[in-house]
């Protein structure tokens, strides 16, 4: 008996979730039609919740700003927990946000899109301490942002059977990374890299193992309690009522109804490193902001484990510091800012294919290493043997040196560049990932001066250069421009409209069609 009162107590919690939105509505100062925030000076720049945890606005990013919803901290160390349309561009400090009956409005250079919106005639909104943003029909909730989470799920909130959460790009910028969080309908939880985003049957890099056949009866979540701290899966409509799978954390700090009474806030986050935490933000200080946070559990124990790092780099962890991405030799990073993109030779080919090859080239050798890619070439041979083979071999960009692992001898696997780490994508050129989605990102972001660090251009020269780029290489052919438009177009005689994503498989899509 004592058990399934235990599950009565955990799942009353959810259902009640609605009532509490309905509540809080009722019980604070509601956001009426007309009212408006933005970056502007002398202009509220945010809505917070009644007790100031929560905020609802803009928020710097990148050259400009973004939208979304931020954990309050000490020191304006602020934890963003919710980003409306991640890949969106930064908008201008004269950006204007307002509501209205239909939604938000955003409002910028004489544009206007809606980010949040509803068939219904909207009459309020608010900005809950549960962090939840809501707008209301009267006293029904026409749209809430725990509905449409984007790399964070907090207390009280659900992650429904076909939901996911999408990692950013880093700690400060919310744009679609490398990493998704699934909660599939066969009632399994799992982690892939974004690549596989549109192939579930790639194997992921972590899954609750709760799988289960799928039947059109049984409702799989993920849920996060928000007074234990407990993250669970549960199923609900069988036969002996709603039932749990798997729980994290259940003899945890967390968990238990007195830590609660301070206010601790809990959250899930799938960071931009591919590592889903749980953590909490206990009450800190006399004005009712958060301490920093405080790691409850992961779901994999190292970080180099999730393989995180891109093309030609490989995961290190020094001691007494966080991992880090490091380049294999003769390569560079594609980005110093953000190490996690990968690397690119920063050599010439000059191969001759034999032992010529020998006198141009050298091989450097790394200790201790791992590295799960698949090899062309295996053969059993000394090391010095593997050295030489390697640079007689023009394919050949690195050579792993092991023992096999079913017998006693040791055995030289060769492997061409770009060298993956176990990255599984899908495109017939792997160097395509790192280039054309890098390429757009900056586009999109306005970041081009990345393309030509150190170099003097022309940034409108540059700008009509990557536009024609993007266009040329869009996968449905006849997005592709002719050559005489190509020409009439980097000449000034035409002008070139801003190009999509160059493929509809990108992670350029993925926070959109969430």
């Amino acid at each position: 008996m004592a058990s399934n009162y235990i599950a009565f107590v955990l799942f009353l919690l959810p259902l009640l979730f609605a009532g509490e939105a309905a509540h809080q509505k009722n019980s604070i100062p509601s956001i009426i039609p007309g009212s408006i925030i933005s970056p502007r000076t002398h202009h509220k720049i945010s809505w917070p919740s009644p007790s100031g945890q929560f905020e609802f606005g803009f928020y710097a990013y990148g050259h400009g700003f973004a939208i979304g919803i931020w954990l309050v901290g000490n020191n304006n160390r602020n934890t963003v927990i919710w980003t409306a349309n991640p890949d969106d561009p930064p908008v201008a400090s004269n950006a204007v946000l307002a509501f209205n009956q239909n939604g938000l409005l955003l409002i910028e250079a004489e544009q206007e899109k809606l980010i949040a919106n509803s068939s219904l005639s909207l009459t309020s909104a608010s900005m809950l301490d549960s962090g939840n943003f809501v707008l209301y029909d009267d006293s029904h909730i026409a749209w809430q942002s725990f509905e449409h989470p984007t790399d964070t799920i907090l207390g009280g909130q659900v992650l429904s059977a076909g939901d996911r959460l999408l990692s950013g790009l880093s700690e400060t910028n919310h744009s679609s990374g490398r990493f998704q969080l699934i909660m599939q309908s066969d009632g399994n939880l799992v982690l892939y890299t974004a690549n596989n985003i549109e192939d579930t049957s790639k194997v992921p890099y972590w899954s609750s193992g709760t799988h289960f056949e799928q039947s059109t009866n049984f409702t799989y979540r993920l849920f996060l309690d928000s007074i234990s701290g407990v993250l669970h899966i549960d199923v609900e409509n069988t036969p002996s009522g709603t039932q749990i799978l798997s729980i994290w954390n259940a003899g945890g700090v967390a968990n238990s109804t007195d830590h609660n009474r301070n206010g601790t806030i809990y959250r899930a986050t799938l960071g931009p490193n591919g590592m889903l935490r749980l953590y909490s933000h206990d009450n800190g200080d006399e004005y009712g902001k958060p301490k920093e946070d405080y790691l409850i559990w992961s779901a994999l124990r190292y970080a180099c484990d999730v393989n995180f790092c891109g093309f030609n780099s490989f995961c290190t962890t020094l001691e007494g510091q966080q991992p880090t991405c490091r380049c294999v030799p003769g390569s560079v990073f594609v980005d110093l800012n953000e190490k996690t993109h990968g690397c690119f030779k920063d050599y010439r080919d000059g191969c001759r294919d034999g032992k010529e090859n020998i006198t141009l080239y050298s091989i450097d050798q790394i200790e201790n290493i791992t590295w799960y890619g698949i090899a062309y070439n295996e053969a059993r041979m000394s090391m010095e043997e593997c050295k030489n083979s390697c640079l007689e071999d023009c394919y050949c960009g690195a050579a792993l040196y092991q023992k096999d692992k079913y017998k006693s001898y040791n055995v030289c696997l060769k492997h061409k560049l770009p060298l993956e780490k176990n990255l599984k994508v899908d495109v017939e050129n792997v160097e395509e990932i790192v280039l054309y989605s890098w390429v757009y990102r900056c586009f999109v972001h306005r970041d081009l001066d990345k393309l030509v660090v150190g170099e003097d251009v022309d940034r409108k020269t540059l700008e009509n250069m990557v536009k024609v780029g993007l266009w040329c290489i869009q996968d449905e052919p006849f997005l592709r421009p002719s050559m005489k438009s190509v020409v009439l177009m980097l000449e000034g005689f035409t002008d070139i409209a801003s190009p999509p994503c160059p493929t509809s498989a990108s992670v350029c899509e993925l926070r959109r069609s969430m």
